[in-house]
């Protein structure tokens, strides 16, 4: 009798321990990006051995990343093939690239893109080659005068069409400045309707527009559709600040027309990449996977 007494009571604290939330399971596996930047100093003092770096990014939760090392058809001094190879081996899924070329003032003038078009040829090759399905241009200067600006957004939707042609897609991600005004116009809604859709996605960063003034939300109900990527970042682990709402921007995911979020970190990235990713693990407004 003593016996089962004794087992009873083991099933009824063990049942207990779990409806009280006390038996804790692992959070739920998320289709989340890191922008490689993040790890820039490890990567430097890497010395061209970033296949570690790849591998812890990934134990902590990461399974693609976002490249920023393009550099004359090599990415952080690898070929496309090998740096590709090095994810695959970490686990990790290569989907967007930074790489950008700004204009003359010879091409602002003429209105001619043809030598940095020709650039763009071999970048986009070397995107193709590494699996990658985007390439985003990091960020232009504020230009002096909205004719210059308009160049920029003919520029681009050129550009966007050697990616589609390609079977990739570019994006224009911004920083803070892109919130001031040209001759009154606010610069990022200018690029943004002066853009075609159809060839240039935005991939804000949210963090940066709040800095600028903006608010993410406001702007995905009034481009919806346009922000096929994010780059989720705070002043530095996300959360942290209380600054950036997090649950609001991830719940209006859909207005925006997220398929990638990708996590950048500017501060130290010890421990800050990590936490970030437990943050993002543990968000329950942040979904598995927001590809269609």
């Amino acid at each position: 009798m003593r016996k089962s007494v004794s087992i009873l009571l083991l099933v009824l604290a063990a049942t207990f321990a779990v409806s009280c939330g006390t038996s804790k399971s692992a959070p739920q596996k998320k289709e989340m990006g890191l922008q490689f930047y993040s790890m820039r100093d490890t990567i430097w003092r890497s010395k061209g051995n970033y296949l570690p770096i790849m591998q812890q990014v990934a134990s902590w939760g990461y399974t693609s990343l976002e490249a920023a090392g393009y550099d004359n058809g090599k990415f952080y001094g690898s070929t496309p093939e090998e740096f590709k190879a090095n994810a695959d081996k970490a686990g990790l899924k290569l989907i967007s690239s930074h790489a950008g070329r700004g204009l003359s003032r010879e091409e602002l003038d003429s209105h001619d893109f043809t030598p940095s078009l020709e650039w763009w040829k071999t970048c986009i090759a070397a995107h193709k080659a590494a699996g990658m399905s985007y390439i985003v241009t990091a960020g232009i200067g504020v230009p002096g005068t909205i004719a210059d600006l308009q160049t920029y957004c003919d520029y681009f939707n050129e550009i966007g069409k050697l990616c589609n042609a390609a079977g990739l897609k570019y994006g224009y991600h911004n920083h803070s400045h892109e919130f001031q005004r040209v001759e009154g116009k606010v610069m990022y809604d200018y690029m943004i309707e002066h853009t075609d859709p159809n060839l240039v996605f935005f991939e804000m960063d949210v963090y940066w527009a709040c800095r600028g003034g903006a608010a993410p939300v406001e702007y995905f109900n009034r481009y919806p559709g346009r922000f096929k990527m994010l780059h989720i970042k705070d002043v530095c682990t996300l959360g942290e600040s209380g600054m950036v709402g997090f649950d609001a921007i991830f719940k209006h995911a859909d207005v925006a027309g997220l398929e990638y979020f990708i996590v950048e970190v500017e501060c130290d990235p010890y421990p800050s990449v990590k936490e970030s990713a437990e943050y993002l693990l543990n968000a329950p407004f942040v979904k598995a996977s927001y590809k269609k």
